[in-house]
């Protein structure tokens, strides 16, 4: 069984999906619906923009899930039995399995991406990479750490993590986590404390977007962040995607899952291959491409 997955934040890179616009008509006529919808030339900061006009959260998160939707399109030769997202990315598998129209998707990434901007400014924030302790282990620290928030905040891969939550507590989790003999604690260069409680205004405010929007019954199923589990129920779906943004992502759960269910093979649709290194970490004997 063929399993479709899309990346998240931190894909992204300049001259992403040119090469699509130059060579499908296809994918300029959705690039350029895209260019409307926004209300500014996306494609000119994709294709022609500064790395740091690029890593702008407003213009980062549509312009990875544009280059995710429209390479499945123009790029798959089969329809998947299987489809998942990594925190952003879960949008662009929402438009694949048929749950979410392209355009609407669009409108809710964008405000997505406001609402996690508005909420990073609220309070000092940031998140951390943790390499080579358990996820048992990484709970416990996190569990310890009094008078700050910090949580888990993705489960990439075993030995992988990242923690979430706001400046002074993050680094004190760090510096128990090398006490603790991790291979890396390493802060982020990332703007908030993403899939934490710190998270709450822009749930807030996503979850009313979400709420106005229609949701069908997806093609196949779709494993969500937040519990890794399959769901083809439209407002099931929607819950869960109110409940992303403050939860974490469960990603190595859900690999684990869609294997459990049959998946044999991987394919990436997205800028970068970030997901493929993580699939081959979770397990060595799937097919990924």
């Amino acid at each position: 069984m063929k399993a479709y997955v899309f990346p998240g934040q931190g894909a992204q890179f300049v001259g992403m999906g040119k090469d699509l616009y130059d060579s499908q008509f296809v994918a300029k006529d959705m690039f350029e619906k895209a260019n409307d919808i926004l209300g500014f030339r996306i494609t000119d900061i994709m294709f022609n923009g500064t790395p740091e006009d690029l890593k702008q959260t407003s213009v980062t998160q549509p312009a990875v899930f544009l280059h995710s939707v429209i390479a499945e399109k123009v790029l798959s030769q089969t329809a998947p039995d299987m489809v998942a997202g990594h925190s952003l990315g879960e949008y662009s598998a929402l438009v694949a399995c048929g749950a979410l129209a392209f355009e609407d998707a669009l409108v809710l990434v964008s405000k997505r991406a406001q609402a996690m901007q508005k909420a990073c400014e609220l309070q000092p924030s940031t998140m951390a990479a943790i390499i080579g302790l358990s996820d048992d282990t990484v709970n416990e620290i996190c569990d310890q750490i009094k008078g700050s928030i910090v949580v888990a905040a993705n489960y990439n891969c075993p030995g992988q993590i990242v923690i979430s939550g706001s400046v002074e507590g993050i680094n004190e989790a760090c510096e128990r986590f090398k006490e603790a003999g991790a291979k890396r604690a390493l802060r982020l260069n990332v703007g908030g404390a993403f899939h934490s409680p710190l998270m709450q205004p822009a749930a807030e405010e996503l979850s009313e977007a979400i709420m106005a929007t229609a949701f069908q019954t997806p093609a196949c199923p779709i494993y969500q962040n937040v519990n890794a589990y399959p769901q083809t129920d439209p407002e099931a779906i929607r819950q869960n995607l109110m409940a992303q943004l403050m939860a974490p992502v469960r990603w190595t759960q859900t690999v684990k899952n869609m294997i459990l269910d049959g998946a044999t093979e991987f394919c990436e649709f997205g800028p970068g291959d970030v997901l493929k290194g993580l699939i081959r970490k979770i397990d060595p004997n799937v097919e990924v491409g």
